[in-house]
C-alpha cells in the first residue's frame, strides 16, 4: 500500500506520525480542503507528466493550473499528463493519493512557485484519504525535489 511507502519515507525524519488519515476522501483538491478545513489553494497537489519517456511530478498549489507555454520553456515539450492507468506504475501512487514522498526511482520531482505564498500546505500521503501539514521548509526537506520552478498560472492574478 502506498501510504506505507510514504510512512517509511517520512520515518527518516521521524514525522510519519504527523500523517492525517481521514474518515472522508481527500482525492481531489476540493474534497481535501473540505476534509481538512482549509482553503483549497493550500492543498499541495501533485501532477504527473510524461517528459521524454520519463515521469515528472510537479507539486503545485490547489488553485494553480499548468501554463503550457511556461511548461514547454522549462521542459522543452508540451505538457502531457500521464493517463490515469499509468500513474501507479510510473509514479508509485494511485490517482487521488499522488504525493512527492515514497515515489518510484527515476521520477523527477519539482516544486512550483505557487506554493511559496503559504506558511503551511497539505500534500497527500499516498492514499485517497490522507494528508500531512508541512511548512514550505519541511516540504523541501522531505521531498527529493530537483528544483523550484514556475510553470503555473491562475494563482497570482
Amino acid at each position: 500500500m502506498a501510504i506505507e511507502k510514504v510512512k517509511k519515507h517520512l520515518a527518516q525524519w521521524n514525522v510519519e506520525h504527523k500523517i492525517l488519515e481521514l474518515e472522508e476522501s481527500s482525492a481531489t483538491v476540493e474534497l481535501a480542503a473540505q476534509a481538512l478545513g482549509c482553503e483549497p489553494e493550500r492543498i499541495a497537489k501533485s501532477l504527473s507528466f510524461l517528459v521524454n519517456d520519463g515521469a515528472v511530478l510537479i507539486v503545485a498549489a490547489g488553485d494553480a493550473k499548468i501554463d503550457n507555454a511556461k511548461f514547454k520553456t522549462i521542459f522543452g515539450t508540451k505538457a502531457k499528463m500521464l493517463a490515469k492507468d499509468e500513474v501507479l506504475e510510473k509514479i508509485g501512487h494511485e490517482v487521488g493519493g499522488v504525493c512527492p514522498f515514497g515515489v518510484n526511482d527515476g521520477v523527477a520531482i519539482y516544486l512550483d512557485e505557487s506554493l511559496k505564498r503559504f506558511t503551511t500546505v497539505f500534500p497527500a500521503c499516498g492514499s485517497s484519504n490522507s494528508a500531512i501539514e508541512l511548512t514550505i521548509s519541511e516540504l523541501e526537506v522531505y521531498t527529493p525535489y530537483q528544483e523550484w520552478i514556475d510553470v503555473c498560472k491562475g494563482w497570482n492574478e
